[in-house]
């Protein structure tokens, strides 16, 4: 993995490399290659055995001019300033990239969950909660789940920000457990894209997805999500892996076995559906039809990328190709779907979450499906439009034109003011 890489750098390469098919100035696209803001915290947090540890936090607001911020809150031993920085640039063009009103943002703290109880975890996140209560808001930035949080965090950052508040705000974050406001198909929403998105590619590619070989990168909600609804299509999903290593199975895994066992074991390791444990570079480089990078950014860089046999890549985390990987790949003629659309079934779904909040009116979980299943597809058609028109090199840069075309729009609509 290329941990040298900067990731905001590599956002802004990306940025730079879409202005080559827009019409508009210098300076306005150097104004959306930065954050609005960044809140950079130290918390200090009790633990269990009365000790006081200080932790490293950040916020980054990235650009508001299509709506309230948005994006997720990670604890990862990796955060840094710089990362969630270009988190939350991403996450301005994908939600800019599927047309949902809103900007980008991101947050982290940087642990290891695993090091901590429950109880010292709680701590952590009311603290942080506590931190983040004058900068979100239900009209100012929206927290969700990311690496290494779910609904629990969420329904603390709830609970902490209502009690500050004196209020009832469900929609001041999503991701919630439904019972404390959260949505219908929200932890299947990001490997639900990802599954749309491939079946969309495969559709338009003219190739058939019954009996197409899968691989899987990273073993978390999206990548295990993506495996079994994939799976569903008739797709063999033949090879998975998390940090333990990889399995493989030529004749086709049981996703959700391999989940199960994940869940009883924490690791794939020894999963008895596999008839072969592979390295994570084996899985990357291994001769299928579609591989699906669902782990973190930078987890394939050039060196990977000349080895790399998928016709396809489907990227389900954010960020997972180096910007010289994808010069590599653009040269293979591989057809890589970008992160900023596949993946945006989770912010997708937090939009509908936060639009049920608002309105006090839940969705069935049917409903949700099919609405995420339009705005997918209609941002496909969007993103192959894009490539067709400006004949951009590849599907990324395609999708980027569409997206930044979207906040240049409403950047100028409203106007720079003061």
């Amino acid at each position: 993995m290329a941990n040298d890489i900067n990731p905001f750098e590599s956002l802004q390469e990306q940025i730079s490399d879409a202005a080559e098919y827009l019409p508009y100035a210098t300076d306005v696209l150097e104004r959306l290659k930065h954050p609005e803001r960044v809140v950079e915290t130290n918390l200090s947090v009790e633990l269990d055995d009365g000790t006081v540890e200080v932790l490293r936090a950040y916020r980054s607001q990235f650009n508001g001019d299509r709506g309230p911020y948005k994006g997720g809150i990670r604890y990862h031993p990796q955060v840094t300033r710089d990362e969630v920085k270009a988190l939350s640039g991403w996450m301005v063009y994908k939600c800019a990239a599927v047309n949902i009103p809103y900007g980008g943002g991101k947050g982290g703290i940087a642990i290891d969950p695993d090091d901590y109880s429950e109880a010292e975890l709680e701590r952590i996140t009311r603290s942080f909660a506590t931190e983040l209560r004058p900068f979100i808001g239900v009209d100012r930035d929206i927290p969700a789940p990311d690496v290494n949080t779910g609904q629990q965090e969420m329904n603390w950052i709830k609970d902490t920000y209502e009690t500050l508040e004196n209020t009832t705000e469900p929609g001041v974050i999503t991701g919630k457990a439904p019972d404390s406001g959260g949505s219908a198909g929200r932890v299947e929403a990001t490997g639900r894209s990802v599954m749309l998105t491939t079946r969309e590619a495969f559709d338009y590619l003219g190739k058939d997805i019954e009996g197409a070989t899968v691989a899987v990168q990273g073993y978390g909600n999206a990548g295990s999500v993506a495996a079994k609804l994939i799976e569903d299509l008739g797709a063999s999903v033949v090879a998975v892996s998390d940090s333990s290593g990889a399995v493989y199975n030529p004749d086709g895994l049981d996703t959700r076995a391999a989940k199960e066992h994940k869940g009883e074991t924490g690791s794939l390791s020894g999963f008895e559906g596999a008839t072969e444990e592979l390295s994570n570079r084996e899985l990357l480089t291994m001769a299928v039809d579609v591989l699906v990078p669902a782990a973190l950014e930078n987890a394939i860089d050039e060196d990977i990328a000349r080895d790399v046999q998928a016709e396809v890549i489907v990227e389900a985390a954010n960020g997972p190709l180096t910007p010289d990987a994808d010069d590599v790949l653009t040269e293979r003629d591989v057809h890589v779907f970008p992160d900023i659309l596949a993946n945006a079934g989770g912010v997708t779904v937090s939009y509908f979450e936060w639009v049920q909040n608002r309105q006090r009116f839940s969705w069935t979980e049917q409903r949700v499906n099919d609405e995420l299943e339009r705005v997918v597809t209609d941002a496909f058609d969007d993103l192959i439009e894009a490539h067709e028109d400006t004949d951009a090199p590849n599907l990324r840069t395609a999708m980027y034109v569409v997206a930044i075309r979207r906040v240049v729009n409403a950047a100028e609509q409203g106007g720079i003011w003061p």
